[in-house]
């Protein structure tokens, strides 16, 4: 299992109750932790509209997540 840092903002901090928790996962890939995160707090949102990033850079969903790191899944902004 790998212990990841996961960081919540807009819809996912309210649907996860949450801006941050440590997960332990079984996931190898960014893809994959989204999905489990997703079964774990009913993420309303589909992978194809977020952009993953990990310990601070853009990364594609097939992405290697290793112990200690740092995740974050950007929903869709709206802005003017």
């Amino acid at each position: 299992m790998t212990q990841v840092n996961v960081q919540y903002y807009a819809i996912f901090r309210e649907q996860a109750g949450a801006s941050d928790e440590s997960v332990e996962t079984g996931a190898t890939t960014a893809g994959e932790l989204y999905a489990e995160l997703c079964d774990r707090h009913n993420f309303s949102l589909p992978a194809a509209a977020l952009r993953a990033v990990v310990n601070e850079e853009f990364a594609d969903w097939d992405t290697p997540i290793s112990d200690g790191d740092r995740v974050v899944f950007i929903p869709p902004v709206a802005g003017g």
